[in-house]
């Protein structure tokens, strides 16, 4: 029999907040974590808006640590240690075998592969640090969480672009599933606010301009949504078989019950223009976990408020459900796009959410636009007492979606 596979640990860095705890407070406080980008660096890029992460999250690594650590990397060991401690494992309790590692990054460490070349043309290669490799390459923060926790079964990396943390997430269910580990760390992290970054998005007219009004700039599904915002942070669950997760007596916050996972196949940068493509990975999701459209409570949605991608999403979305109006929350108006930790943060949320029985707002929504038919809170929503069912919705350029569906009783 296939195992079911549970969430038992949540761990979090984000702009909202160091941890989980006050991410999620944050959100549901309708706050902000996008910020004016006032450094001389980005006094030339157009954009000049960020959501970083201003938190004191990296103080409890040991200084030794710290200085082989990316800064995506130095995330990544902060999230997992506490959704480690938060699941109430304790060192070494699992056998290494039966542990694996499902984590990843866009872009990887690519601070640190920027720093290092300016320091290399201004005083040559003598000077360039030798863990520049390890804190450089996307798959180095899964080794260090794996040596971190002692975990010798599986290391997945995979690379989606903004649905990577949620592919691993996806990656990790399975790992467990096919019987590979008895618990998995999912997640993702990135940390990629840079001038060349900025500008590279910007060139594609990706991103939000509104360098006035940072704390307004994010606006899912409003009228007047212009792009999305770079972030930086990263999340991770603890994924356990719910067999191994009954034996310690673990609390636990919801059960993964689905995936799916498929690709547009229609452009590099432009999503599907029908949600066609949408609508089949949240089906594939939905059957995945034995859910009837009715049985959705809500929808976190990828919503990175750029025009034709918050557009195509409520399509697929009221394609997937039928017609009944589901509701359906962003986070990204208040911590902007983690990119390669966004899936994972907004797992978390989701998570949090069926826990605590409340969808959290989504906030600078002043006009719903008219071609978008969805209920979309302003407000802390309370969902009813009984059995609930969320999507988690991550789709990245080059066409990948990605969807996970959480049930809670």
């Amino acid at each position: 029999m296939t195992p079911k596979v549970v969430v038992t640990g949540l761990g979090a860095v984000t702009p909202l907040g160091g941890d989980a705890a006050t991410t999620w407070a944050g959100l549901l406080a309708g706050a902000s974590g996008v910020t004016a980008l006032a450094g001389p660096e980005f006094a030339d890029v157009p954009v000049r808006l960020a959501a970083r992460v201003t938190a004191d999250f990296a103080s409890g690594l040991p200084p030794a640590t710290l200085r082989k650590l990316d800064r995506y990397e130095q995330m990544a060991m902060v999230a997992a240690r506490e959704a480690w401690q938060d699941a109430g494992l304790g060192d070494r309790e699992v056998p290494g075998d039966r542990l694996a590692v499902s984590f990843s990054s866009c872009v990887g460490g690519i601070l640190t592969m920027l720093q290092t070349w300016d320091t290399m043309k201004e005083k040559g290669p003598r000077h360039v640090s030798p863990f520049t490799i390890g804190k450089m390459i996307p798959d180095a923060a899964a080794s260090w969480i794996a040596l971190d926790l002692g975990a010798t079964a599986v290391i997945e990396t995979p690379v989606a672009a903004c649905a990577t943390g949620n592919d691993a997430i996806r990656r990790g269910v399975e790992l467990i599933r096919c019987g590979r580990a008895d618990v998995v760390v999912a997640g993702g992290s990135e940390a990629g606010v840079h001038p060349l970054i900025l500008a590279a998005f910007g060139a594609m007219r990706a991103l939000c301009r509104r360098n006035d009004e940072p704390e307004r700039a994010s606006r899912p599904f409003d009228k007047g949504r212009d792009g999305f915002i770079l972030g930086e942070g990263g999340a991770v669950l603890v994924l356990e078989s719910a067999g191994h997760a009954a034996r310690r007596g673990a609390r636990v916050y919801a059960e993964v019950a689905g995936v799916g996972v498929n690709v547009d196949g229609f452009d590099f940068a432009a999503p599907d223009p029908d949600g066609a493509s949408k609508d089949a990975v949240m089906r594939q999701a939905m059957d995945d976990a034995r859910l009837n459209p009715e049985q959705v409570t809500f929808v976190n949605a990828h919503a990175a408020s750029t025009p034709q991608g918050d557009l195509t999403e409520s399509m697929g979305i009221r394609a997937a459900l039928g017609d009944r109006m589901p509701i359906v929350t962003a986070p990204k108006a208040s911590m902007g796009h983690l990119m390669g930790g966004a899936g994972a943060a907004e797992a978390v949320i989701t998570v949090l959410a069926l826990h605590n029985r409340v969808v959290p707002p989504t906030v600078n929504l002043e006009n719903l636009d008219d071609a978008i038919v969805l209920d979309v809170p302003r407000e802390p929503r309370e969902l009813p007492s009984g059995p609930l069912a969320a999507l988690n919705n991550s789709f990245g350029l080059g066409g990948h979606n990605v969807v996970t569906a959480f049930t809670s009783r």
